[in-house]
């Protein structure tokens, strides 16, 4: 065993180098977001960019307060965590304050607190935990349903709340069942549904007049042509063993499918959320109200050019024409202001994170660090991959973060906690056996 003192020098540097310099970015652009010429000093608690310095320096306390707890514990307790993170679920959706329609949040005086943050990293504890266990195969049934309860359960918990943005993020932790062992095919599955929910989408207001005053919506018109691609498919594959079987059984599950769209847009997601999707998929333009930040977003991010129109010199956002422009728009900030040049950059080092991650994933001696540090790479970059979509019109907006610059201390101290986490683990990697 080595030496306590020797902590530090074993903790991989690069990682928190990149993790420092994107808080440092964040912190910067919160302050040309929200600057006020009444309030100049960045220092200034009473605004954002004051309070996002304390909240970056309550961050660094937790970082070194994780690099100190013994490595057993974040393995020993993940359970524990992931059940206590489970009743905060519940407890904020039964008691928490409603911010704009979803109780997911816990006020303490002037300060809020939102659970389902911090419930990814106690998910992915938990996951590695059971991954990580003894004759668990991710090949086996029992094994994919119970990290499908694992996974599911938080997501579940959250919607009800309601936050689909967060919901979705752990969608995320199928990338950590495919590195372990999950077959292929499932993505194939996840995506043709995926494919086909898109296009009844685009298809579901068409509308097929047949004789006798009968009408054909768009979803049964693509349940009628895929019933004839299915008849077609078993006549010349008809010398295939069990062919007319997948082929009823694909055709059914495709039929569900399609007939789902109805009901998942008119029971379950709310209007503004339709309606954003419509608007993505330019079945409609409302540029004055669905579509009105993305529009702004981009116009911010196309105006700043290649090099950008400079440090707190961007109009679309001086003058709030990007609304949340300091915490989900915050990369039309950067946009426009550092244009392509500082975007591109700032997108760099999020992959030069993503890419020492994986490296340090791989490098690990126990299957629950590994697990666990894909799980770090898989969240990051969800909320990587669609906030930055979201600005740039190539995602729905569902109002999720962009890690380490966004404003907001409940964000920055979940991925701060899930990051050094994994941290942690990598620095005592050669002890764990």
């Amino acid at each position: 065993m080595r030496n306590r003192h020797n902590i530090f020098q074993l903790l991989d540097w690069t990682t928190i180098l990149l993790y420092l310099l994107l808080v440092f970015i964040g912190w910067l652009n919160i302050y040309a977001a929200v600057y006020n010429e009444e309030h100049q000093s960045i220092l200034d608690i009473t605004q954002r960019y004051g309070k996002q310095l304390m909240w970056i320096g309550a961050a660094c306390v937790l970082a070194i307060g994780i690099l100190l707890i013994d490595f057993r514990f974040y393995s020993s307790f993940g359970y524990a965590l992931y059940i206590t993170m489970i009743f905060l679920l519940i407890a904020v959706a039964l008691f928490g304050t409603e911010v704009k329609g979803a109780r997911s949040w816990f006020t303490f005086g002037g300060m809020a607190i939102q659970p389902s943050e911090f419930a990814k990293f106690a998910t992915g504890l938990a996951l590695a935990k059971y991954l990580s266990s003894m004759n668990v195969k991710v090949k086996d049934l029992r094994t994919k349903l119970i990290s499908g309860v694992i996974i599911i359960l938080p997501a579940l918990l959250i919607l009800l709340q309601p936050d689909t943005g967060s919901t979705l993020v752990y969608a995320a932790f199928i990338i950590v069942l495919y590195r372990e062992g999950l077959s292929g095919k499932y993505f194939t599955v996840a995506m043709s549904v995926a494919v086909l929910f898109v296009f009844t989408l685009l298809v579901r207001n068409l509308e097929w007049n047949l004789p006798f005053d009968f009408t054909l919506s768009g979803g049964w018109i693509l349940v009628f042509i895929l019933a004839i691609a299915a008849v077609i498919i078993t006549i010349v594959f008809r010398k295939i063993k069990y062919v007319w079987q997948v082929v009823l059984v694909l055709f059914v599950l495709s039929s569900g499918v399609i007939m789902s769209v109805d009901y998942v847009f008119d029971n379950i997601l709310k209007p503004h959320q339709t309606k954003r999707i419509d608007v993505l998929l330019g079945l409609e333009e409302d540029l004055k109200g669905a579509g009105y930040n993305v529009n702004q977003s981009m116009i911010a991010i196309g105006s700043g050019g290649g090099f950008g129109k400079g440090y707190l010199q961007g109009t679309q956002t001086k003058f709030d024409f990007v609304p949340e422009q300091s915490t989900d728009f915050i990369f039309c900030t950067i946009g426009e202001e550092w244009g392509f040049m500082g975007s591109s950059i700032l997108i760099s080092l999020f992959i030069a994170l993503f890419v020492r991650l994986i490296m340090l994933a791989e490098r690990q001696r126990s299957s629950f660090s590994r697990i666990y540090g894909y799980g770090v790479v898989s969240i990051l970059f969800f909320h990587f991959a669609v906030n930055i979509g979201m600005t740039i019109g190539l995602a729905p907006v569902i109002g999720i973060p962009l890690p380490f610059i966004s404003y907001g201390g409940s964000s920055l101290w979940s991925f701060t906690i899930l990051l050094f986490i994994f941290i942690k683990l990598d620095s005592d990697r050669l002890n764990i056996l």
